[in-house]
């Protein structure tokens, strides 16, 4: 999954995190559906744009939806999805993308593709997914050789660049194929007098992208002596940053002048995530949920006693619940509701208990079954990881304890501070900022 625009589940209302979802995992089974199995390794954030933006102008309507069956990236849930030509066209643009990225890492003899048969492999690879995406693309009237062109003359720009060539020079190539796909979003949703704008919003959003990958990767290409835009034409950090920034600036004014017939997620995705991919990729934020340091090291240094999310370690009660706040705080210390001290939740420190038990404890609290055996225990387990809820599900059923418990993976949102709407000129309404 590579991309720029990675929304943190906690910035996202329900409504709007279910419709982000519906276009990604649309076009996750659009690539399957269209070009086969494999193909949905080219699955990206940003691809899921182009089914944004064509939904956003027609308006979300039940026949371009549809339930798609369990998926264990969904933790064997089932789903409404985004369908038809928006979803299609994303598809197509992701194989090209996607071809792009394998063409740059063969340029640039990245890990195993220095070995000549797993180049050789890739090439092949790349190339199917180019004729892929054409016929696609084609069936929907869109002319992809705005797409292959760039990428075939994106190596010619690089080498021809050096000390002194303007980083828009080398992003153009990119500017141009991410304007022709979002452009052809427009005449998806039958508002030519869009295309316009939203060819303006793709050439800067091509700009932001390469230079963000860039930023990125920098010191990562500098260790393996790798082409990098920034490196190769001497380009300072300021003077990047101040591209990104206009690149921002640029998309928020360009989508002002766009139709929208909702345009609620393309907002929050293009005007309010932006800046803080900007951000992230420059390590000037932090996250407000995780924790997180800039850098993204997840061992920085906290106060004395306390986890990254601010808890007390071990399970230990927190201590303003020895204060006077505490209504369940006595005179002898901390004074739990039943059921909130033990971290099984079985039964208070003070006795009674969950009741039915005069003895204090009873043996599980009454809207839990009580936990399997071993054998059992084990077979579920197997049942977890093989439909990958263990990493993937936003929750799920302890295999031994029934205890609920959060995937793995669903904390692995790249957030920063929450609905920071300072200097942005909302008028959708789509943000209770």
């Amino acid at each position: 999954m590579f991309g720029i625009v990675r929304p943190c589940r906690h910035r996202l209302s329900e409504g709007l995190r279910a419709e982000w979802m519906a276009h990604l995992c649309g076009l996750c089974l659009a690539l399957r559906g269209d070009h086969g199995q494999f193909a949905r390794v080219a699955t990206n954030y940003d691809g899921l744009l182009v089914s944004v933006l064509t939904d956003a102008q027609t308006g979300t309507a039940d026949a371009r939806r549809r339930t798609a069956g369990p998926c264990p990236l969904r933790g064997m849930r089932t789903a409404s999805v985004a369908q038809g030509e928006g979803a299609r066209l994303a598809a197509s643009v992701s194989l090209v993308l996607a071809s792009a990225k394998i063409r740059d890492h063969i340029a640039d003899r990245d890990g195993l593709l220095r070995r000549r048969p797993v180049a050789a492999a890739a090439r092949r690879i790349a190339a199917g997914w180019d004729r892929a995406g054409a016929r696609t693309a084609g069936a929907l009237g869109f002319e992809v050789s705005a797409l292959v062109d760039a990428v075939d003359r994106q190596t010619d720009v690089e080498r021809a660049a050096g000390p002194g060539t303007p980083l828009t020079a080398v992003t153009e190539p990119t500017e141009t194929a991410t304007a022709a796909a979002f452009a052809h979003t427009a005449t998806l949703a039958g508002r030519p007098g869009n295309a316009a704008p939203l060819a303006e919003v793709g050439r800067l959003f091509g700009r932001l992208a390469h230079l963000l990958d860039a930023v990125e990767d920098r010191v990562t290409d500098a260790a393996e002596n790798a082409w990098n835009p920034i490196t190769a034409t001497g380009a300072s950090r300021a003077e990047t940053r101040r591209l990104c920034d206009d690149a921002v600036r640029g998309i928020r004014l360009a989508l002002r002048d766009v139709d929208f017939a909702d345009p609620r997620l393309a907002h929050v995705l293009l005007v309010h995530e932006l800046p803080r991919a900007v951000d992230r990729a420059f390590a000037t934020t932090t996250c407000a949920h995780t924790g997180a340091d800039p850098s993204g090291n997840p061992y920085q240094q906290q106060p004395y006693g306390q986890t990254p999310q601010g808890r007390p370690p071990y399970g230990q009660a927190p201590q303003s619940l020895n204060g006077p706040a505490n209504p369940y705080a006595g005179e002898g210390g901390s004074r739990l509701p039943p059921g909130d001290g033990d971290g099984d939740g079985d039964g208070g420190q003070g006795g009674g208990g969950w009741g039915g038990n005069p003895g204090g404890h009873s043996p599980h609290p009454p809207n839990r079954r009580p936990p399997r055996g071993f054998l059992a225990g084990c077979a579920a387990f197997v049942g977890l990881c093989c439909t990958c809820q263990l990493c993937c599900a936003s929750e799920y059923e302890g295999p031994w304890s029934r205890k609920k418990r959060e995937g793995l993976c669903s904390n692995c949102c790249d957030c920063c501070d929450c609905c920071n709407c300072d200097g942005c000129d909302c008028s959708c309404g789509c943000c209770d900022c």
